[in-house]
């Protein structure tokens, strides 16, 4: 059967894609052209033509996938409900307890941009937009009465560094912690940064 011809963007899309499986089963050193080539069945010189070199490969890789997380946080974060409800949601979510994919992913991205810094700039942006989405919706909780935090980038840094040490627990040591232990230390956290109880937390997104 003859494969169908995609365009530019279509076929990037698909390259990305096939990247990020080939990295997350691989890792980022180990992972070559010839290994997204092959998952395709395409030519390894179709990859170069698109990206020239692996480095830059991956690093697109990994900018495509950051793309699709914040995709997905800006649309937790922006429903009409409660800073407090969105909050929660988002940070549900984002745990490693929750179901956003992907942690494997960006441990590989955090290792591998200590020495690459085309990825050292990705997952530093895809870092600050995080800590700016999540800080923006504590000021709105803030103004809203809905809760008290003085310092909402704190808050957001805090958060977000908790769940990214997890994140590492969970997928290098598994079983050291379980989820509902996980689970109940992230909402203890997110109540502790909000001046709430955990019960009030709970109570207040059930």
């Amino acid at each position: 059967m003859a494969r169908v011809r995609l365009s530019v963007a279509e076929r990037r899309e698909e390259l990305l894609r096939a990247a990020i499986e080939q990295i997350e089963a691989r890792g980022v050193a180990a992972v070559r052209i010839a290994d997204v080539a092959a998952a395709l069945g395409v030519s390894n010189a179709l990859v170069l033509y698109h990206f020239s070199t692996k480095e830059k490969l991956v690093a697109a890789a990994f900018a495509h996938a950051a793309e699709g997380d914040l995709a997905h946080l800006r649309k937790l974060l922006g429903k009409r409900t409660t800073a407090l409800r969105r909050l929660r949601s988002a940070v549900r979510w984002y745990a490693p307890t929750g179901q956003a994919k992907g942690w494997r992913l960006w441990i590989e991205g955090w290792a591998a941009a200590l020495r690459e810094p085309a990825l050292r700039d990705v997952t530093r942006d895809l870092d600050k937009q995080w800590k700016a989405a999540l800080a923006e919706v504590v000021s709105e909780g803030v103004a809203a009465g809905e809760f008290h935090c003085p310092d909402p980038a704190g808050a957001a840094l805090r958060l977000t560094a908790l769940l990214d040490g997890l994140a590492v627990q969970m997928t290098a040591y598994t079983g050291t912690v379980s989820r509902v232990r996980m689970q109940q230390w992230v909402d203890d956290a997110l109540a502790r940064e909000l001046g709430l109880e955990r019960d009030d937390l709970t109570a207040a997104t059930a």
